[in-house]
């Protein structure tokens, strides 16, 4: 009997029900029970451990197409939040491949382990190349994943939560992601055989407010030379303003941007109507085109992985990026006083914008990688010299 024989003779103890009653029979891993979600694909082929700890997939149930997924265990350093709830984080994973053994000095537990311990769920054993072409062909369906390891399950129910689950347009999950209080952060990014360090004679006063805020882009920060005070997505202009920043970052986070803007695109005009420099990413620079009058809208399939050609209008360079995004601002919709900086050359999508008239710029995909290129690294400079030459015309 081939593998393939004793396969198909085994009962699934996974199941993926998608939205229009289609059902994907696997082995299950991680955590058992259901779970409800947009199902989207990521092709980066590194950098599980932070992909799945990103707080922008809130919501979503993500298939990896690089098939090798576990192979280098987890650890406690690549993690990217530690604020991930069931209820407003990731909703579970999808494989083609069974989850290895790690092999990895850095290896600390391995993957189904790790993901039982934060409550996910996981099916192996699916065609994920099938799956991917079906979502560029249809768009991103809504899903559920179920893990039983005896094997039965409520078909029906799983088909009717499936179907019955409204999606991620008009919801607002950064609240639940953001951090609840203020506080500040110092570390910086991980260097070989010397790890995490502690920012030293930072020269910016920096706000950065956090609408599911990845560790990485805190450590840039703090590389080049920031102190940073971290913000809930709820702070209001006047609780930003207070700490008089030099600057204000606007970050990453998932959800409907239309929706966190309900409460957070008051604040953004506010801190930019008072010449305040100002830099945001992801969610960020979805929300800034907002508050500076321009419109967002749901993306067919989104983008998701490590290797997204940007082309730099402001440089007539390409970068390759990382992205996590299922929504996108409409060039069109933004204002005179707008321009659009970047540019996705696979699709011709918004990928940055800046004003002409204030110290003001974000960016659509994720320059602070991990995982991904470190191509766009260049952007935290960008930040911190407009900072220096806005401190130097207050002063003159």
């Amino acid at each position: 009997m081939t593998t393939a024989d004793a396969w198909s003779e085994t009962p699934a103890t996974a199941l993926l029900v998608l939205s229009d009653g289609s059902i994907i029979e696997g082995r299950g891993l991680g955590a058992t029970g259901q779970a409800v979600g947009e199902i989207c694909f990521n092709t980066a082929m590194t950098g599980y451990q932070e992909i799945l700890t990103d707080p922008s997939y809130s919501g979503q149930i993500i298939t990896f197409t690089f098939p090798h997924v576990g192979n280098v265990g987890t650890n406690d350093e690549d993690i990217e939040t530690v604020n991930m709830a069931a209820e407003s984080g990731i909703r579970g994973v999808v494989l083609a491949a069974e989850i290895t053994d790690p092999s990895n000095y850095r290896a600390a537990k391995h993957l189904d382990a790790w993901l039982k311990s934060r409550n996910l769920i996981g099916i192996s054993g699916v065609d994920t190349r099938a799956l991917t072409a079906l979502i560029r062909e249809k768009g991103v369906p809504n899903g559920v994943i179920a893990h039983s390891p005896d094997g039965e399950f409520d078909v029906e129910s799983l088909k009717a939560e499936a179907a019955a689950w409204p999606g991620l347009v008009g919801m607002d999950l950064a609240k639940d992601a953001s951090t609840t209080q203020s506080h500040p952060w110092s570390q910086t990014t991980w260097k070989w055989d010397a790890g995490f360090g502690e920012a030293a004679d930072a020269k910016f006063k920096v706000v950065a407010i956090d609408f599911g805020i990845k560790r990485n882009i805190l450590r840039l920060l703090a590389d080049a030379g920031c102190d940073v005070t971290v913000l809930p997505a709820t702070a209001s202009a006047d609780e930003v303003l207070a700490h008089e920043p030099d600057g204000v970052f606007l970050s990453n986070g998932p959800g409907d941007p239309a929706a966190t803007g309900t409460y957070s695109v008051d604040m953004i005009r506010k801190v930019v109507d008072n010449g305040v420099p100002t830099f945001g990413i992801c969610l960020g620079h979805q929300m800034l085109a907002l508050a500076l009058g321009g419109d967002t809208v749901k993306m067919h399939q989104g983008h998701h992985g490590a290797n997204h050609p940007v082309f730099d209008h402001t440089t007539g360079k390409v970068e390759i990026t990382s992205m996590n995004h299922g929504f996108s601002v409409n060039a069109e919709t933004l204002p005179d006083n707008v321009e659009q900086t970047h540019v996705s050359l696979f699709d011709g999508s918004n990928c940055g914008l800046a004003m002409k008239d204030k110290p003001v710029f974000s960016v659509q995909y994720h320059p602070e990688a991990s995982p991904g290129p470190q191509d766009s690294h260049y952007l935290f400079k960008r930040f911190t010299d407009m900072m220096q030459s806005h401190k130097e015309s207050q002063a003159a």
